[in-house]
């Protein structure tokens, strides 16, 4: 995700995500941070590859108390709405079928990092999710040598995250569930 401002809808007041609602549906993906309306330009083939493995291999593995889905919002304030690249949520939440979720409905959320996201994704999306209370947070990122998988759990005391692991050939996790995934699962097939 390259975060940008919305130059189409310029608005004296904070955007809220009531906003968002009213907006036309049009395929573009606009978060919101502070109020302030933030746009993403169309994810390369790599990135939407890496979430589309991930999205199948997490289900596969998940639990019936989980859900598993890609690019979902969560709101989680009236001014702070973000869209995980992959997000588990509970079974009960996605049960609903919600248009967006609420921060104690999601489990894990999952960015993967492209050049322009790096500070997004590194260090304010991460914080922002643990002030919200999101149990886990996994980063991606793609190296030369190959993916890297960066595993975090909340100190719930603190809001902060608490790396739990830098994984380069399995993710061999307990949390949220049970997961034992070779990188290779994931990275997507070079052309």
């Amino acid at each position: 995700m390259t975060a940008a401002l919305e130059s189409d809808h310029p608005q004296e007041r904070e955007w809220t995500t009531d906003d968002l609602d009213a907006l036309p549906e049009d395929g573009r993906r606009r978060e919101l941070l502070d109020g302030v309306l933030l746009m993403s330009p169309s994810p390369t083939r790599m990135h939407q590859s890496i979430a589309a493995l991930l999205m199948v291999a997490l289900d596969e593995d998940c639990p019936d108390g989980y859900d598993v889905t890609q690019a979902v919002g969560v709101r989680i304030n009236r001014t702070r709405y973000f869209i995980p690249d992959v997000l588990v949520t509970t079974a009960a939440a996605a049960a609903r079928e919600p248009a967006r979720y609420e921060p104690h409905e999601a489990v894990l959320t999952v960015e993967i990092v492209s050049p322009s996201t790096r500070s997004i994704d590194r260090v304010l999306k991460p914080a922002l999710y643990a002030q919200a209370g999101i149990p886990f947070y996994w980063r991606i990122e793609i190296e030369d040598e190959g993916l890297v998988v960066h595993t975090y759990k909340i100190d719930p005391v603190h809001e902060v995250y608490t790396e739990t692991g830098r994984w380069t050939k399995f993710v061999d996790t307990g949390e949220p569930f049970p997961v034992n995934l070779p990188i290779s699962r994931i990275t997507p097939r070079r052309v």
